[in-house]
């Protein structure tokens, strides 16, 4: 017989979600030292899952799906309906090939050569700028970036729209009220702008590269060998280049960085390794995506815990990257903690864990560290300006969180 594990004995925890932000799982699991504990959301009884064997049984594409998952809530604005983040099996597979076709090291650096051009480029608007919020103007360059890079054409009238709609989107998913309606509305006109240019690359009335985002969407065909819905296709494209404007959060977190461990500036601005360190760090340390959904299989005893068929599990993403069991001294900034690191897949998590090819890892995960990196050695090594006194402090219960500043430079210029 099955012991018990640790539980809420409340009816209902779904208000300490809202409560405890990034801590809803940590201050559960991790204060019974275990990696499984039971609670209940929206009246549904949930097992939170922790620490790397929890990781490993989450991405066990035996034991978990993702199918019926994620709340529509989520699904109406942050990833879209019927998006790869809802596939298992071979149809999964066949659509994680696609992105991570996009991967190539040719076009990582194409990727990282885009960035640095638009950070060259808003740095001559800056100069011209008293004052330059980091996080607002850092969005607009990651959009310009995420288009041109999936060949996705972008008027300049149109830039500050999608711009908008895309961090709508990122922003309002854990919203309520006003501000979740506008990022549903957000994702309607966003799927309804890629849909036409879908159409259009199909038609052959706009020219398209191959190898690129909107081309390969558009042209895809699913594993029965028809060609996605137009729809479908836009939800795919977005969930190339809206993750790119999400990172705006970890490009901010990263200049506080720089500036509350000024040691590593030099460091980062020469040292390829060190960038990269200081880079796995920044998505390690400062918070992002809280925590991630599946579903049962099938009943299992794990842990002398009863997982039953269909039952919600949550993992406990931001708890991992600052396990104690797992990281030394996991909330001190140490770039270096990564010197020896074996690339595990289970304990760095920022945006999923699990395989490359054949898992539920961000398939955009290669991109986001490639535009940190081109961002990260850029500020160093060319963006001179002056940091006036500000509050670089946030909040783990917002969801997703950021400095409460935005970061604020002035006297912005090219050195």
């Amino acid at each position: 017989m099955a012991v018990k594990v640790p539980k809420d004995n409340t009816i209902d925890n779904t208000l300490a979600i809202f409560k405890d932000g990034y801590n809803f799982i940590p201050n559960r699991v991790q204060n019974h030292h275990l990696d499984v504990y039971e609670t209940r959301v929206l009246g549904e009884k949930v097992a939170l899952l922790s620490g790397i064997e929890g990781a490993e049984l989450f991405y066990d594409r035996n034991r978990m799906n993702r199918s019926g998952a994620l709340p529509t809530r989520v699904l109406k604005t942050l990833f879209g309906e019927g998006g790869i983040q809802t596939m298992d099996g071979d149809p999964h597979t066949h659509r994680k090939l696609l992105f991570m076709s996009l991967m190539t090291p040719e076009s990582l650096q194409h990727l990282y050569e885009i960035t640095t051009k638009n950070w060259a480029q808003f740095t001559k608007k800056w100069s011209k700028m008293k004052k330059v919020n980091l996080y607002d103007e850092s969005r607009e360059l990651l959009c310009r970036t995420a288009c041109d890079w999936a060949g996705i054409p972008l008027n300049e009238k149109e830039v500050n729209k999608r711009t908008r709609d895309l961090s709508n989107m990122i922003d309002g998913f854990s919203a309520i009220g006003p501000k979740h309606i506008e990022s549903r509305r957000a994702r309607k006109r966003s799927e309804a702008w890629i849909e036409d240019l879908i159409i259009k690359v199909r038609n052959g009335e706009m020219e398209a590269e191959k190898g690129k985002a909107v081309y390969e969407m558009a042209m895809h065909r699913n594993v029965e060998g028809e060609s996605l819905d137009a729809r479908m296709a836009a939800v795919e494209t977005l969930n190339v280049i809206r993750p790119l404007v999400a990172i705006s959060k970890f490009l901010t977190f990263g200049a506080v960085a720089l500036e509350e461990y000024p040691e590593t500036r030099t460091r980062v601005s020469l040292d390829d390794e060190y960038l990269f360190m200081f880079t796995q760090e920044i998505r390690r340390f400062y918070p992002f995506v809280p925590f991630l959904g599946a579903r049962v299989d099938h009943d299992f005893t794990w842990q002398e815990y009863p997982f039953k068929k269909n039952q919600l599990v949550l993992i406990d993403v931001y708890g991992i990257n600052h396990d104690p069991r797992i990281w030394e001294k996991p909330d001190e900034f140490n770039p270096e903690r990564f010197l020896n690191w074996d690339g595990g897949l289970f304990d760095l998590i920022p945006q999923g864990g699990g395989g490359y090819y054949n898992g539920h890892r961000c398939p955009g995960e290669w991109a986001t560290i490639e535009v940190l990196q081109a961002s990260f050695r850029y500020m160093t090594k060319h963006l001179g300006y002056e940091v006036p006194k500000q509050d670089y402090s946030y909040s783990l219960k917002k969801m997703p969180a950021l400095p409460k500043s935005g970061f604020i430079m002035k006297n912005v210029h090219y050195k």
